[in-house]
């Protein structure tokens, strides 16, 4: 890479911004929650508060989604804006409602939710950094959730003791995010951001850094709110 004193483009990538906030990726992707999610023994309330909340966010995501195709420059940029908020909108909301109704949790109960304060923390957070900054700020703040999910389901996957089929009353969860297409779209998002982080300076790398760590860590209150319900 060439000399930071200089200023020149360091040809950054997402891994970059992993590897910037390791322990907090980590402290993400390994969490109490998810763990107890693999290991099939997550409290059922615990989980219905999370469905719940997730049912809020992915709303909140749409409008994110919205907000890049406002702040987007060229049609490509449009479309992807497009694409991602269609995605959640006619797929992603009715796959949710239907799995929150396997939970007992039906239309009406998510019509009448209150955003708990993780909630709200993390979401306006997304939105108030994707209006402040450009369309990269935005997906940065985003990217703990479309690629967290998936390397989360990953993560999973690999671990020894994960509990699979029947045996675990979350299978369907972790399957969701281990599908195709779901994996699919993460890998676009990394090679989204990947062409875009290869042209940024290192001050302008050492701020979205800063973004990716403060959503990384809303996240993690994310899991922990679930968690919370049962002590």
């Amino acid at each position: 890479m060439p000399d930071p004193d200089t200023g020149d483009m360091m040809g950054y990538q997402f891994h970059d911004l992993t590897d910037a906030c390791q322990t907090d990726w980590r402290a993400y992707i390994e969490h109490d929650f998810v763990r107890s999610l693999g290991d099939g023994n997550l409290a059922p309330e615990a989980f219905r508060h999370y469905l719940q909340q997730d049912y809020l966010f992915l709303i909140h995501f749409s409008r994110a989604y919205a907000l890049a195709a406002y702040k987007s420059h060229d049609l490509a940029e449009l479309r992807h804006a497009f694409e991602g908020l269609k995605t959640i909108l006619d797929v992603e909301l009715d796959l949710h409602v239907g799995f929150c109704r396997e939970w007992g949790i039906s239309e009406e109960d998510l019509a009448r939710l209150p955003e708990a304060r993780a909630t709200l923390a993390y979401t306006r957070y997304v939105l108030d950094t994707g209006s402040r900054g450009d369309l990269l700020d935005l997906h940065v703040a985003l990217a703990p959730c479309l690629v967290g999910y998936g390397e989360i389901a990953n993560w999973l996957n690999a671990r020894p003791s994960t509990r699979r089929g029947d045996a675990n009353p979350f299978e369907a969860w972790i399957a969701m995010y281990s599908s195709d297409d779901f994996q699919a779209a993460m890998r676009d998002e990394i090679a989204w951001l990947d062409a875009r982080l290869a042209e940024v300076t290192p001050a302008r790398f050492t701020r979205l850094a800063e973004i990716f760590r403060d959503a990384t860590r809303l996240e993690i209150d994310f899991w922990q709110m679930g968690l919370d319900q049962t002590t």
